[in-house]
């Protein structure tokens, strides 16, 4: 189980989980998600790196600050949460879709803190129109109605690839059972705060020196293998990879095949790291 705080911080009281010992290796979920999303992974990423497993502002047991934040905000906060954890030197960084987002700006912000830098399934343009038409009806329903059918079903629909949706029940209930677990009022803020009102990060990318993974899956429209290996360009040492039937949430959709990507990459970065 390993240990848990509530912890304060910029975006409200954070519920934050540490497993395991070694290196520190920072983990944030997926807006809509929870830590649980991370859960398939633990088992053996624990056997390289301590996680610290945050839940974002408005997810799982965390609070947030009542008004609109920014990625600027999450930054400080992960700060903020280290600190209090007496965790100092650098951490890996690993995000999906909405931690990848944090991550992006941890690394350009903080490249000090930041070892290596893993995303999976966090596109790096803003919103496009489509996406926005998509996402406002939603939001509309769920903050009138909650976690309806229709609400539910839509959000699956997009986080979850078509194969996962069919094979996978259990990833399916949990994408649904974290909506409707959420607080109504505390989610519809982090989606308009941290996905509506999103920023595009492709100007970030040229700035960060940090070692740099990023993984999508080969069913994430937001996300195309394509546009990943172009941010990745972008990225001094940038490199890409793609896992096959998944979409978002790669770290629920294809747990064996994440992991060994984030240890082979952190080995990597071990082994070209200068000897001190």
């Amino acid at each position: 189980m390993g240990e848990r705080h509530r912890i304060e911080t910029r975006v409200g009281r954070l519920a934050v989980r540490v497993v395991g010992d070694g290196p520190t290796a920072v983990l944030w979920p997926s807006l809509f998600m929870d830590e649980r999303s991370w859960d398939r992974l633990v088992p053996t990423l624990t056997q390289d790196r301590r996680l610290v497993i945050i839940n974002g502002p408005g997810h799982g047991a965390s609070g947030d600050p009542g008004r609109r934040y920014s990625l600027n905000d999450c930054v400080t906060a992960a700060g903020q949460v280290l600190d209090r954890l007496v965790i100092g030197g650098a951490v890996d960084w690993v995000g999906n879709a909405w931690g990848g987002h944090v991550g992006l700006r941890f690394a350009a912000d903080r490249p000090a803190q930041c070892r290596s830098l893993i995303t999976l399934g966090t596109p790096v343009a803003a919103l496009s129109r489509s996406e926005r038409r998509q996402m406002y009806p939603l939001l509309i329903v769920y903050g009138v109605l909650g976690p309806i059918e229709l609400v539910l079903s839509g959000v699956t629909e997009v986080l979850l690839s078509a194969d996962t949706r069919a094979h996978d029940s259990e990833a399916v209930e949990l994408v649904r059972d974290s909506l409707r677990r959420a607080n109504r009022q505390m989610l519809r803020n982090a989606v308009i705060s941290i996905s509506l009102d999103r920023e595009d990060l492709t100007d970030l990318l040229p700035g960060i020196a940090t070692p740099t993974l990023l993984i999508t899956g080969s069913d994430h429209s937001g996300f195309t293998p394509a546009q990943a290996k172009a941010a990745a360009r972008l990225i001094r040492n940038g490199r890409t990879a793609v896992v096959p039937d998944a979409a978002y949430l790669v770290p629920l959709e294809a747990p064996t095949t994440t992991s060994t990507l984030v240890r082979e990459f952190w080995a990597r970065c071990a082994a070209d790291r200068p000897a001190t």
